[in-house]
């Protein structure tokens, strides 16, 4: 009877059971309808755009971990670059390390904040079926 409670200690110490983290979520907002999305990326291999739940590819997957790594000095600085004239999409994106909101047309975007608005384009298109 031992054992048998000391494993199911060491079961819930383990974190059996408990669900992948998310890697991080892009608020993308815009003057059309299908621009308005909430895209949520977690660690297990899926993505969840809007409350609805998609399986990532390898490929999409080990790009949004590089993503993750590479917002984190931004997240955890906050960077909110303003909105540029002629602004089309903005976004907000959350990790674990912070935050970080820019536009399309912010002025200085840094190549992270590109490559994850072109992930969001991507995956929102491509495996979720919302097309712009």
């Amino acid at each position: 009877m031992r054992r048998l409670a000391l494993a199911a200690a060491v079961v819930l110490l383990t974190g059996c059971g408990s669900p992948p983290a998310d890697l991080f979520s892009v608020e993308r907002s815009g003057a059309d309808r299908n621009a308005n999305v909430q895209v949520v990326v977690s660690d297990g291999g899926s993505v969840t755009c809007d409350g609805v739940e998609h399986q990532l590819d390898a490929d999409r997957l080990l790009q949004a971990r590089q993503l993750v790594r590479d917002l984190e000095p931004q997240a955890e600085l906050g960077i909110e670059l303003p909105r540029g004239p002629g602004t089309n999409l903005s976004y907000r994106v959350a990790t674990e390390a912070g935050s970080v909101t820019f536009s399309d047309r912010s002025p200085g975007v840094p190549r992270t904040f590109q490559r994850v608005a072109a992930f969001t384009k991507d995956v929102t298109e491509r495996v979720c079926g919302l097309e712009r």
